[in-house]
């Protein structure tokens, strides 16, 4: 936010002058008459442009976890109930953060508000830490007087997402570490054994089986043209970014990564269980069923699945049934549609959703538990592979190099 350079009159008659940041010079004005401070004089600072400083702050920007939301919706809670005001909550908080970025964006929340905004205005303004969902949820507590019991929901609702975030993590952590130690594997033998084999064979002077002259070839290039190795791995990287990044290229991604094998599944019951949970907060807050869909969609952080919770809407706005259109979607196992089902019939619809997100926590929590058991075997034919196109290619050469020095 810019910075304005201010000079007034307090309530002694004083003189005083300062720098504020805010929106407007409206907004300046409206902190300083809040201060009890008269202004005479406003007018932007022209500070000096330093790029270090500049990216860094972008960077600290990006940088609220989701572990600091749970912390801030928590505190608020606790903060909100005891009836302290949402002002004096914000500084608090603000002064208190261990996040310098959450830190930054509180103050921006509360100058907001000393200008005039709701709190869901103020948080709406910053997309990148306050999701839509955490918003519309805040907006609804703000309507029905009932705030500090929103804010309890998010934090529930937020531990829930980091929790199963945090299994996947540990869950996957074993593979990659393998997946590198194969691949700084390959790198070495490529550089370093590979070409020292190669003065080997260059003695033999006999015609090399085919995979000796395959891992020659890929040895020899790998060493003297390395740069270009690089330039093709970076140019296919920006090049798959780029795609994702246009509309048809995200929509494809994330129908993709609910397909991979043994990591797809665990995705799509992550990306049901977000979906269940983020519109049963939504419907339990009293946020309207159309506008909780269209919240949700953007929850779930997945467009495939956003695309069929939108048509799922829609068919609730031309008047078919919540089961029907979830029936339509085949996204769901019959288990799950009988449990809608029977949540429409007694009206307790966010209840059973709150039971889907259970059920498909505890099919993650399974599959995860699971998945070192599922992944060791293709991690096992990998290595495997590679021990046998070593073994072809240096241990045949070998052999017949043997047999030559016997004398056979």
């Amino acid at each position: 936010m810019p910075r304005y350079h201010y000079r007034g009159y307090d309530a002694t008659g004083a003189t005083v002058t300062g720098e504020l940041e805010a929106a407007s010079e409206d907004a300046v004005a409206g902190q300083l008459m809040g201060r009890s401070i008269a202004p005479i004089d406003i007018a932007p600072v022209e500070a000096a442009r330093d790029l270090l400083a500049l990216l860094n702050t972008r960077f600290e920007r990006r940088k609220v976890r989701l572990v600091d939301l749970i912390f801030f919706s928590r505190q608020m809670h606790t903060l909100l109930r005891a009836g302290v005001p949402i002002l004096q909550a914000l500084r608090g908080l603000g002064r208190s953060s261990q996040s310098p970025a959450l830190a930054r964006v509180i103050g921006d929340v509360v100058a907001d508000l000393e200008a005039g905004l709701d709190l869901n205005g103020a948080l709406r303004r910053h997309p990148e830490v306050f999701s839509s969902l955490f918003v519309s949820i805040v907006e609804v507590g703000e309507t029905s007087g009932q705030l500090p019991e929103m804010f309890l929901s998010l934090s529930e609702y937020l531990g829930k997402e980091h929790e199963i975030l945090q299994r996947i993590s540990s869950a996957l952590r074993y593979p990659m570490m393998v997946l590198i130690a194969i691949s700084i594997a390959m790198v070495v033998i490529n550089v370093l054994v590979i070409p020292a084999f190669a003065k080997v064979f260059a003695t033999y002077g006999a015609t090399l089986p085919l995979p000796t002259r395959i891992l020659l070839a890929t040895s020899h290039f790998t060493v003297h043209y390395w740069y270009l190795l690089l330039l093709a791995i970076a140019g296919i990287v920006t090049a798959v970014r780029t795609y994702v990044k246009t509309a048809r290229g995200r929509l494809r991604w994330h129908r993709y990564k609910l397909r991979v094998p043994v990591i797809g599944p665990i995705v799509f019951q992550a990306t049901l269980s977000r979906y269940a949970h983020a519109l049963a907060i939504s419907m339990h807050s009293g946020v309207p069923w159309t506008r909780a869909m269209t919240v949700v969609s953007h929850a779930v952080d997945n467009d495939y699945m956003a695309q069929h919770i939108l048509a799922m809407r829609d068919g609730v706005e031309r008047g078919e049934t919540i089961t029907g259109t979830a029936a339509a979607t085949e996204l769901f196992p019959p288990l799950i549609l009988q449990m809608m089902a029977v949540g429409e019939e007694t009206g307790a619809v966010d209840e059973l959703l709150t039971e889907v997100g259970s059920y498909y926590d505890r099919e993650v929590d399974y599959t995860l538990r699971n998945l070192a058991s599922a992944i060791e075997p293709i991690l096992i034919g990998i290595i495997g592979v590679l021990v046998l196109i070593l073994a072809l290619g240096v241990v045949l050469p070998m052999w017949d190099m043997g047999r030559v020095m016997l004398g056979r």
